[in-house]
């Protein structure tokens, strides 16, 4: 198994403004980072690839893992580093022989359909993904301790959909058939990957991760009392196995859930620290509704439209002030938690973005942040 990194083999964190908003303390600004941040709208990680050769060559290196992870940190005052790698990492490690073929996306050699191939699914040796851990905490070393670093996981029903699928879908039409016809298969599959999901988490919690999230991509596609049953249920299996803290610090879980808006109460009552939020939520909404008090009262994140960063510097400026004046009032008060906001996009960025309006996004969120806390408003 991956040996553990020891705090005190990395830097101190110099600006934990990111960790301080996740467990609801106050903040000088609203921090900011973004989904996919390091990624092809970057022509130095288009660079890279090009070395590598090909996206799982560039995921399974730590060394170019580590370059990646840092170059969106490099150019942007940012927050908070995210982990390069991919989802699919978990059930790739199960056998199912992941590829990316170019402009196709992922897919698997052998999906999981069948009795028989349920029968053969466990939770894989974490020495599998050592490559993984591995990045981990050579990102942490060469961050140097001047943002935190936050690792993450597929959500056990979003694999399930790849796992299933084989690949990506428009309809989800074979998992969605298991579901009705054999769910008896299907919770096999998503116990074994919320289990599955916990250890390679924890596992990188020991190698460095200051900050744990689960992407629940797919979670949006379900019935009502499908997603309670199918994917929160298993999310929340997750999170009840992973570390709180690690060597005395804290560390903070964040769940997101594409097209999950309407679940926000349930989601409320997960034992997390942060929900993220999509474009299509109403932020001052989602905080009176699971942000502003009590035992289970979540820190948000979120939610500008993505595509709002292809408009003029200007109005991607307006954007921002927008999602902040939504969320509202910020939370000032250094003698208690309150409720605090991560700025985000509502999904990962676009490919296409334009370099510099992420530039601007980045310093408009902590311009305006700023001067809202300077007129108490």
């Amino acid at each position: 198994m991956n040996t553990p990194a020891h705090t005190s083999a990395f830097a101190p964190l110099q600006n934990d403004t990111f960790i301080r908003a996740c467990l609801r303390q106050a903040t000088d600004y609203t921090p900011v980072w973004l989904m996919r941040q390091a990624g092809r709208y970057l022509p130095e990680y288009r660079a890279t690839r090009a070395k590598a050769g090909s996206f799982m060559g560039l995921a399974t290196s730590p060394s170019f893992a580590t370059e990646v992870t840092l170059q969106p940190v490099d150019r942007y005052p940012l927050d908070a580093a995210i982990l390069f790698s991919d989802i699919l990492t978990v059930p790739d490690a199960m056998g199912l022989g992941l590829t990316f073929a170019e402009g196709e996306g992922p897919r698997f050699a052998t999906p999981v359909r069948d009795e028989a191939a349920v029968a053969k699914l466990e939770v894989p040796d974490m020495n599998k993904l050592r490559y993984v851990f591995d990045a981990v905490t050579s990102i942490r070393k060469a961050l140097n301790g001047r943002v935190p670093l936050i690792g993450f996981s597929g959500s056990p029903w979003t694999l399930a959909c790849y796992m299933v699928e084989g690949a990506g879908s428009d309809d989800y039409r074979s998992i969605k058939t298991m579901l009705y016809r054999r769910p008896d298969l299907l919770h096999k599959i998503l116990a074994i990957n919320a289990d599955a999901v916990a250890a390679y988490l924890n596992a990188q919690i020991e190698a460095g991760a200051q900050a744990v999230m689960i992407f629940d991509s797919w979670g949006g596609v379900l019935a009502d009392a499908a997603f309670h049953t199918f994917s929160l249920a298993y999310t929340a299996r997750v999170l009840a196995q992973l570390k709180r803290e690690h060597e005395g610090v804290k560390i903070p879980r964040l769940v997101f859930t594409k097209g999950g808006g309407m679940w926000l109460e349930a989601m409320g009552q997960l034992d997390c620290e942060v929900l993220g939020l999509d474009w299509t939520v109403n932020l001052a909404q989602a905080r009176a509704r699971v942000g502003e008090q009590g035992p289970h009262a979540k820190a948000l994140q979120g939610n500008l439209d993505p595509n709002a960063l292809f408009a003029n510097p200007d109005q991607i400026e307006a954007e921002v002030a927008a999602v902040l004046n939504s969320f509202g009032r910020p939370h000032m008060d250094d003698s208690q938690t309150g409720p605090t906001h991560i700025f985000n996009l509502g999904h990962g960025i676009s490919q296409y973005t334009p370099t510099e309006n992420v530039e601007v996004l980045v310093r408009a969120v902590h311009a305006h942040s700023r001067s809202m806390r300077t007129a108490r408003v």
